[in-house]
Order: structure tokens, then C-alpha cells, then sequence
């Protein structure tokens, strides 16, 4: 687990742009490192009625904030194993839509992104455990230690009446 992020230091930068649909979230929740100021965000990709498209609707990107506020790429095969997405299942409801899935380098931390039509637009929010408790995901960030390998992780979000809450995993 913590192997697969260190092996990524510096994303090898694609030309092309992520290219979004007019209903996709296009970021739920990212990872950021104490390498630089890029981030891995993680999208949805979402139908007309914010209901989650196609099997594998959640993917992670790059947003290469060190090249400009707008410039994004996809993960290459070399950067899957440390921020892709390990599996997803999707499961929609009448109103609301969900996707169960586990990240790569979190395979034991389940996360669920429900999906909802509001405000004249998709809305997504990813939840998990954090601390214990059920908290919607915010960020994750990752102290690499030098010359390669993960020191620690912090996971970031909102609990219970809108408590912010953190968990520090270590190796």
C-alpha cells in the first residue's frame, strides 16, 4: 500500500486535457503531497440526472498546479498503482445515485460517493471513516520522506455537525 505511493514522486505530464461532460463532478475529493503543489483529484461522471455513468464512473486526474491553475492530465499506467482506483460499484437509488468504491493505495478504507441533483446541478460527496467516525472525505494529504517513501497520511473532512476531523495513518 504505502510502496505504490512512493513510487510516484513527479507525474509524467500528459499533453491532453481531462475532458469533462456538462454533468460531471469534477472533483469530489484530492490528494496533495508535500512534494509540490499538484493534486489527484477525484471525479465522477455523471448522466443528465446526476445519477453515476457508466461501470467505472469514478477516475482520478492530475490538476497541475505547478504548470497553471487549469492544466490537468490523466494518471499514467506508472501513477495508477499509487492513486487509481482499486474497484467500483455502482448502485443507484431513485433519487439519488452511489458508487462503493476503494482506492489503490487505501484497498482496506471502503469509501462511498453518493451522487444527488440539487441547486440546478450534480452534487457529489465522498464519505468514509475517518477517526472512527463516518465523515465526508475532503482531502488526503501525504508527507513523503526523502529519497522515496511515504512518512505518513492525513485524512481530512467533515463529521458529525460539520466537526472537522482528521486521522493520521503511518507505515
Amino acid at each position: 500500500m504505502w510502496s505504490a505511493l512512493a513510487l510516484v514522486a513527479v507525474p509524467a505530464w500528459a499533453d491532453a486535457p481531462v475532458r469533462f461532460g456538462a454533468s460531471d463532478v469534477r472533483s469530489v475529493f484530492f490528494v496533495a503531497k508535500s512534494e509540490n503543489r499538484n493534486q489527484v483529484h477525484y471525479a465522477v461522471r455523471l448522466d443528465a440526472n446526476c445519477m453515476p455513468f457508466g461501470e467505472r464512473p469514478v477516475f482520478a486526474y492530475w490538476r497541475e498546479l505547478e504548470h497553471g491553475p487549469d492544466r490537468t492530465s490523466l494518471l499514467t499506467a506508472w501513477e495508477e498503482p499509487a492513486y487509481g482506483v482499486a474497484s467500483q460499484e455502482v448502485a443507484s437509488r431513485e433519487a439519488t445515485g452511489a458508487v462503493r468504491l476503494a482506492l489503490r493505495a487505501l484497498p482496506s478504507r471502503q469509501l462511498v460517493i453518493e451522487t444527488t441533483k440539487r441547486d440546478g446541478g450534480c452534487k457529489a460527496v465522498a464519505s468514509l471513516r475517518i477517526a472512527g467516525a463516518t465523515a465526508q472525505l475532503k482531502r488526503v494529504f501525504v508527507q513523503l520522506r526523502w529519497p522515496f517513501g511515504v512518512d505518513h497520511v492525513v485524512l481530512s473532512g467533515v463529521g458529525a455537525g460539520g466537526r472537522a476531523v482528521t486521522e493520521k495513518l503511518t507505515p
